[in-house]
């Protein structure tokens, strides 16, 4: 399919309070007015970025999940966003699994399959290396053709985790997600690296970030974008709640790296667990 719609919510969230963030995003998602085929929420949704996974932690069993279920199965779309997540995993050499939690970011299809992103760069600065398991792996998601790589904050200031990596003709993703909690006083950061990431990996880049305080007072400017494989700007919204509807051209992406075909040139690489 050379086309792909997406729908961005950009909104304050209610601090700790899983029960009202799924209401108020539930009446966003049905307040919806074009088509669409993915809609991309903020990174902790539910909660705010939230230091507190042992009281508000959920399984992959438990009411947020079955929620992106629901949405996703009536609504015939893919959901995505993260969340705290709690599981239990078993390290190299032991036998006994251990509680972990998780900034994992769900990526629910409409017939209940999922795949899961958990975040890999933990934001020491506000102790979330303290609280939650660095992931390891990736989550590049395939639809309808296209190839989607799924990053969660934090993540934008490390450009080599989300380079693209293929080792044949083919770029290894066609578009770049991050969902994100970051704040205003940092936001030229956030739009220039998003900036960054889409012209260095010939791809377009969605940014979707939450507005207003969290319950910390820190304020956040929102700024979720749309960019292009040539770095512009295709959409941006400042301090305002927004829902947003995009549609994305592949024959558009496929003209720019078949005019520009620079991936060619990059450097061979490997990333270590």
């Amino acid at each position: 399919m050379s086309h792909l719609t997406f729908t961005l919510i950009q909104t304050n969230l209610h601090w700790e309070d899983k029960a009202a963030n799924l209401q108020m995003l539930e009446e966003k998602i049905n307040s919806i007015q074009h088509p669409t085929q993915i809609i991309v929420l903020p990174e902790m949704f539910n909660t705010g970025f939230s230091m507190k996974p042992e009281e508000l932690g959920e399984d992959m069993n438990g009411p947020t999940v079955e929620w992106m279920k629901k949405i996703a199965a009536e609504k015939r779309l893919i959901l995505t966003g993260s969340l705290m997540v709690k599981d239990e995993i078993v390290q190299a050499g032991e036998t006994i699994p251990t509680l972990q939690y998780f900034n994992r970011l769900i990526w629910m299809l409409p017939n209940g399959q999922y795949g899961v992103y958990d975040k890999r760069h933990l934001f020491a600065y506000a102790d979330e290396d303290k609280h939650y398991t660095a992931g390891t792996k990736r989550l590049i998601a395939s639809v309808n053709g296209w190839k989607i790589n799924l990053m969660v904050c934090y993540d934008l200031r490390f450009p080599v985790w989300a380079r693209q990596q293929s080792n044949d003709d083919e770029p290894e993703f066609d578009i770049l997600i991050y969902v994100a909690n970051w704040p205003e006083r940092r936001v030229h950061a956030w739009k220039t690296l998003l900036t960054a990431r889409a012209i260095e990996n010939q791809c377009y880049l969605i940014g979707v970030n939450r507005t207003g305080n969290d319950g910390n007072s820190i304020y956040h400017s929102g700024n979720s974008m749309v960019i292009d494989a040539m770095g512009e700007v295709l959409y941006e919204k400042e301090h305002e709640e927004d829902v947003f509807t995009i549609t994305l051209s592949k024959e558009k992406l496929e003209e720019i790296r078949h005019k520009l075909p620079f991936l060619k040139d990059g450097d061979a690489f490997s990333i270590l667990p």
